[in-house]
């Protein structure tokens, strides 16, 4: 992900390893919207905010052994994790920058360019597609997945798992981040003078005692946001009891035989006019 002045998830260890599992889980989707908006082998593809790695290796298949993926984060740590992934993975064509890829100069144009869960985190997510689409010829492909807090629910009512959604989404608006990012996609594109946007929506569902994936990605993002949670007065330590918090979910699902709906998972895309 790429940093920003409300960048709350920070980078320490234990976050670069939520992404990783966040990838498990959320890779299927975002593989899915990007094929949808026309990425292919042979292309050249800049990954911003590429964090850990995760997207710019999924990148890496889509565009296969004659293509070319550089992701750019603004902080050293990711860089030098999603490196050191990369050395046990053998990928050529995958190289990873420092800075921001709003400003940076590259030697050459790209075919796309991509990211994931990046423009939520933006001042100003408008100027920097703006940014991003200079680096795009025509006919060039600008693709962005960005999540919608709204989507996230729970029936019949798993009121563990309400109460944390909504945690979460108080966290990340008082910190300056968009929780809802990925519904305002389209018009941020429109705002930002780009063509008409192509929007597609997935989510992610767990019921059942072997399907609680969800449970567990919630109760780890909020023990990253954890630290904001109690400084912002959101909830207390007590209240989110963070080690015991998936069980919780999970056990209450189980036992109401319910069904817990993730957030949006919104995918935009455009094509660069001359």
């Amino acid at each position: 992900m790429q940093k920003s002045a409300s960048y709350v998830l920070g980078h320490t260890d234990q976050e670069l390893e939520r992404l990783v599992t966040q990838a498990r889980l959320i890779d299927p989707i975002t593989r899915r919207f990007f094929l949808g908006a026309g990425l292919a082998p042979g292309m050249r593809v800049l990954d911003v905010g590429s964090g850990a790695g995760d997207v710019s290796f999924l990148l890496a298949e889509l565009i296969g052994a004659t293509g070319e993926v550089v992701g750019v984060d603004r902080s050293p740590i990711a860089i030098l994790t999603a490196n050191t992934r990369k050395a046990s993975r053998a990928l050529a064509n995958v190289s990873f920058v420092e800075g921001d890829p709003a400003e940076l100069q590259f030697e050459r144009p790209f075919d796309a360019v991509a990211g994931r869960y990046v423009l939520m985190f933006q001042p100003d997510p408008a100027a920097m597609l703006r940014s991003l689409a200079a680096h795009l010829p025509p006919g060039g492909v600008l693709v962005f997945h960005e999540p919608d807090w709204n989507g996230s629910r729970s029936h019949p009512p798993v009121p563990t798992y309400d109460r944390c959604c909504q945690w979460l989404v108080q966290t990340l608006a008082r910190s300056g981040a968009d929780p809802h990012m990925g519904a305002n996609l389209a018009v941020t594109m429109k705002i930002a003078g780009l063509p008409a946007a192509s929007v597609h929506l997935e989510s992610i569902a767990s019921a059942g005692p072997d399907n609680a994936g969800l449970a567990t990605f919630t109760a780890d993002f909020a023990r990253t946001l954890l630290p904001a949670i109690l400084h912002l007065g959101i909830a207390t330590a007590e209240e989110v009891g963070v080690d015991t918090l998936a069980e919780r979910i999970r056990n209450e699902m189980i036992a109401s035989t319910a069904t817990i709906i993730g957030r949006a998972e919104i995918g935009a895309w455009v094509r660069i006019q001359a």
